[in-house]
């Protein structure tokens, strides 16, 4: 089997010959080929030579494409800050209350230059690699996470609390129209697969009810939308999300990505016969800091968890550090390749 045949027997349920690896390496790559996140960020070409380089150094199955996390941010009107050598960022909200929502500036995610970029780049790696190496199209943020930035953090979670919940589902729509606006641009780009995160959403800032009521109404409709546009979908966030996993299955999504912390057992048992499990090895701690020796027993460990279940893609669970050691990615990449 090659990478996509891999990744494509997996989500049907199936066994693959090995289990699939998607690395969630783009700031390594990036390093690694030797160019500035600002040029990274700015030229298609150059984003998929960072990814070409790097699975032909490493050989492994999927490219999970990921450029920015406030792409939709910066395409709604938010301000983002756009580092030399670090992924951008956005620092505050641009809708200084829910009453001024008429003001965002209609959703037109196609006009905005680097969502173009994003979407360029993965037509160029799906023409490269056709249907040997898997293409997932990150499409940036789930509408609960990207409101959030165009408020501010703080300023959406008193939303939650003490405004018309009528104008912060307003802001959800608002926001669900940008999302589906990319996975829909990733779509017709070419990718494989599609994905957002809603870290946001996670018990680290949301209580299980709140995370039921004003998240993952809006996580089923993208996944929805995906499905209609017949393309499958990946749910990520971040940070122990033990206590609304039960509600992220329900969610629709053909494969949920989540963090190292996360109770892995308590994962497999859910979501066996489910959803496929996409993570989740610590890319700080194990693979960016840790020895050889750890990220392969870490891996291993993995491994074991799901040695009779078939609906794994193994990763790390968010994004690996530029400064990551390659020895570290082989030996993840053996560990997988020798069972």
């Amino acid at each position: 089997m090659n990478g996509h045949e891999r990744v494509q027997a997996v989500l049907a349920g199936k066994k693959p010959d090995k289990t699939p690896v998607m690395l969630h390496n783009f700031m390594m790559a990036v390093k690694e080929a030797g160019y500035t996140m600002a040029q990274y960020r700015n030229d298609p070409k150059i984003i998929a030579e960072c990814f070409i380089r790097a699975v032909e150094k490493y050989q492994y199955d999927a490219i999970l494409v990921d450029v920015d996390t406030v792409t939709l941010a910066g395409a709604c009107g938010v301000e983002v800050d756009f580092p030399e050598n670090e992924p951008a960022r956005s620092h505050t909200g641009c809708l200084a209350s829910l009453a001024d929502l008429a003001q965002l500036k209609p959703v037109d995610i196609k006009s905005y230059k680097y969502a173009n970029i994003w979407c360029e780049a993965v037509s160029l790696l799906k023409a490269y690699f056709k249907d040997e190496v898997y293409i997932r199209g990150n499409c940036d943020q789930a509408p609960f996470s990207l409101a959030t930035m165009i408020r501010g953090v703080e300023n959406m979670m008193m939303d939650l609390c003490l405004e018309d919940e009528k104008r912060v589902f307003a802001l959800l729509d608002y926001c669900n129209e940008a999302t589906t606006q990319f996975i829909r641009m990733m779509k017709e780009a070419g990718a494989d697969m599609v994905s957002n995160g809603d870290s946001p959403a996670g018990p680290s800032m949301l209580s299980p009810d709140m995370y039921e009521k004003f998240a993952l109404p809006y996580e089923k409709k993208v996944c929805e939308y995906a499905h209609q546009l017949n393309i499958p979908y990946t749910l990520h966030i971040c940070g122990d999300t033990d206590i609304i996993l039960d509600k992220m299955i329900t969610s629709g999504a053909d494969s949920l990505e989540l963090d190292y912390k996360t109770d892995i057992r308590k994962a497999e048992e859910m979501m066996r016969g489910k959803i496929v499990f996409s993570g989740n090895i610590d890319p700080s701690g194990v693979i960016a800091l840790g020895t050889p020796e750890l990220v392969r027993e870490k891996t291993i460990e993995l491994l074991d968890v799901f040695k009779d279940n078939h609906r794994l893609i193994l990763n790390s669970g968010c994004a690996i550090p530029s400064i990551t050691p390659p020895e570290n990615i082989f030996a993840m990449i053996s560990a997988v390749r020798e069972r």
